[in-house]
């Protein structure tokens, strides 16, 4: 007689082996596909300030193992350090989730402005996916000044892969702050499924030329 248990992992080894064959399938077909525009707004972003057009940013990855996250660079070249060199600045970036309020953020280029209203800034994350640092849907990736929004949570968050797409985009992103943020990245962890993610990428693609929190 087979456990239950037996059954649970068995399903949980297929639904991640299945989910890793298309992660690596779609991303490559992806970059091909997507290879003319990637070479236009490389030489685009280059082309306003002479800096490089990609900008890789620690997150936190699985088992809380940090990676450099792709985009491509939306801001003035070392954002990062102007933002910290501005503490009041700084203090409303963290007050309103870790993020400047939609036209308040003076590092946005205007190249970089519309590249994040339309999301092509995160094309480049299908680098991460291939390389298996991220997965095509999961909880979007936070960095570590975040890890506390999860409290004792913050270990089932870090369980699976963050996702190049995820539950919270599909719901409204940058519209859905902490902690709501949290339940929603939580929910999508207890419903994983290799059908439950082709729906949330469905609807992340919608909420994405539906411009939904994109700022």
């Amino acid at each position: 007689m087979i456990e239950e248990d037996q059954i649970n992992v068995g399903n949980h080894y297929i639904y991640h082996f299945f989910k890793r064959i298309t992660d690596i399938i779609v991303s490559i077909i992806a970059l091909i596909v997507l290879s003319p525009l990637i070479l236009v707004l490389s030489f685009l972003i280059f082309l306003q300030d002479g800096h490089n057009p990609f900008y890789k940013q620690t997150r936190v990855g699985q088992y809380g193992k940090l990676f450099g996250m792709y985009k491509f660079r939306s801001m003035i070249y070392n954002a990062d350090k102007i933002l910290e060199k501005n503490p009041k600045l700084y203090q409303k970036y963290v007050a309103n989730g870790f993020k400047l309020p939609d036209g308040e953020d003076p590092r946005i280029t205007k190249i970089g402005a519309f590249i994040r209203k339309t999301s092509l800034d995160e094309i480049p994350q299908f680098l991460n996916v291939v390389v298996g640092q991220m997965s095509l849907v999961g909880p979007r990736p936070i960095v570590k000044k975040e890890m506390f929004e999860y409290g004792d949570k913050i270990q089932t968050f870090l369980s699976v892969k963050p996702g190049a797409l995820g539950l919270w985009q599909a719901s409204g992103r940058a519209n859905i702050e902490y902690p709501e943020r949290c339940d929603i990245e939580l929910e999508y962890i207890r419903n994983a499924s290799y059908w439950y993610d082709v729906k949330v990428f469905f609807a992340c693609c919608i909420s994405i030329i539906k411009k939904d929190g994109a700022f």
